[in-house]
């Protein structure tokens, strides 16, 4: 394990013995006044902090009744299987880190659960429904380290078409099933099909 960059901003890079990285992320929610009466409060990830150190929903700003809230601290990992996700996010009009985010009960409505570079990983866990993702911007010393990542391990994958084999393409088809299955009761088939059929 090993370290580098600068500490005085405590920007702290360490890699595992597979070549897979991390950095601490801290992670910006700003709360802003509902717009309906149902709901108080409005909640969005804003910012990320690359090389933060650990939080706790410590407050950053206040203006008026809009508050940002430096959230949690968590690892943004990066794994070498996963090059092909990173070039997709950072070769994007705007490059993203992804925020995941579970609802609660307590007196912060949300936990902060992953950040990710990926946004195919991102998308999953809007399919489960249970989550709420948020894109924010990628500032730009993140920006360098992830694409200096994804250059130093990505490997493009060449196309080989798969060949079937067996194939029987001489076969003719009306467009509804298999005409050389024969069906004893087919209502989708023509009156000319079935008579073929029975002869």
């Amino acid at each position: 394990m090993f370290q580098s960059g600068r500490r005085r901003k405590r920007f702290i890079v360490t890699a595992y013995p597979s070549n897979d990285q991390y950095m601490p992320v801290g992670v910006v929610l700003r709360r802003t006044p509902g717009v309906t009466r149902w709901a108080k409060y409005a909640w969005r990830a804003v910012a990320v902090l690359p090389g933060a150190g650990p939080a706790d929903w410590r407050e950053l700003r206040r203006e008026g009744e809009t508050v940002e809230y430096h959230a949690a601290t968590l690892p943004l990992e990066l794994y070498r299987a996963e090059t092909e996700a990173y070039l997709h996010g950072i070769t994007a009009r705007e490059p993203s880190v992804y925020v995941v985010m579970r609802k609660i009960v307590g007196p912060y409505p949300f936990e902060v659960a992953l950040v990710t570079a990926s946004p195919y990983e991102a998308q999953d866990y809007c399919d489960s429904g249970e989550d709420v993702v948020e894109k924010v911007p990628m500032p730009q010393g993140l920006l360098a380290w992830v694409g200096d990542f994804v250059e130093r391990h990505h490997e493009d994958e060449e196309f080989v078409k798969r060949r079937r084999k067996n194939a029987k393409v001489d076969g003719a088809q009306d467009g509804i099933g298999d005409p050389r299955i024969i069906k004893p009761a087919d209502i989708y088939a023509s009156p000319t099909l079935k008579r073929g059929r029975l002869q």
